[in-house]
């Protein structure tokens, strides 16, 4: 099986290329560098010839940022790279990412293992939210499938399949990538997701988040956290309604 793994990496943060290094040295397959697309370096016309509110039910209610447009295109970016080296899986990992070296290495063999073309397989960084059966198991690592995906883009090993239909499916996208990941009814691909937690985000050691967002008042805080639950809840029935390609 031939697998790499893509780093994406926003070159002007420079703490983060110190951690970005080490790791590829640590990483038990061979790893490169995906440059990040940079929100600050996007036109409005970038952002619109990609971004397009209220393209698929249920509606987002959120406008996305010009950072969050750019960090789908980055992933974008790695699943591309996946489909034009004709790699059976690509581990794409986020710059902020660790992992527990000895067991994050036996748990990505199970994965590995696993794994088919059309399979995408998360590592997430906490367990809440995702249930479903079992669907491989290795000693004490497994794969899940779970009902709901859990959010959050810090590891994922994606099959070369799952790749091609991810980039067919958001050539226009109108919400952020992990919540397009979780409309299963918008690509074929199988998601999974690992057991036990074996990555950590770290990004406040390695100097904060690199979004770039505004600065909100109380009462536009307040109104996402009021969408931000309801929105879940009309994800989670969607899902149980409609059905994949």
């Amino acid at each position: 099986m031939t697998v790499a793994a893509f780093i994406i990496h926003l070159g002007r943060a420079e703490k983060r290329g110190e951690h970005v290094r080490g790791l590829i040295r640590r990483l038990p397959v061979k790893a490169e560098i995906v440059e990040a697309l940079d929100a600050l370096d996007m036109s409005d016309d970038e952002v619109r010839a990609v971004y397009s509110r209220s393209l698929h039910s249920p509606h987002y209610p959120f406008a996305l940022r010009v950072s969050e447009v750019a960090c789908f295109l980055s992933h974008r970016k790695a699943w591309q790279a996946i489909v034009n080296r004709n790699l059976d899986a690509g581990l794409i990992i986020e710059d902020d990412v660790d992992v527990d070296d000895a067991a994050f290495a036996t748990q990505l063999k199970l994965a590995m293992d696993s794994v088919k073309q059309s399979d995408y397989i998360r590592f997430p960084r906490w367990p809440r939210g995702e249930k479903g059966p079992e669907v491989a198991r290795a000693g004490t690592n497994s794969l899940i499938e779970p009902a709901l995906p859990g959010l959050g883009m810090q590891m994922q090993l994606v099959g070369r399949d799952a790749a091609a239909a991810l980039l067919a499916a958001t050539e226009r996208f109108d919400r952020p990538v992990d919540t397009t990941i979780q409309m299963r009814w918008l690509h074929p691909i199988r998601i999974l997701s690992a057991r036990p937690i074996t990555i950590r985000e770290i990004d406040f050691n390695l100097g904060g988040t690199v979004v770039q967002g505004k600065n909100k008042t109380v009462l536009a805080r307040l109104g996402r956290e009021i969408l931000r639950p309801c929105y879940r809840v009309s994800l989670y029935f969607h899902s149980l309604t409609r059905k994949r390609l």
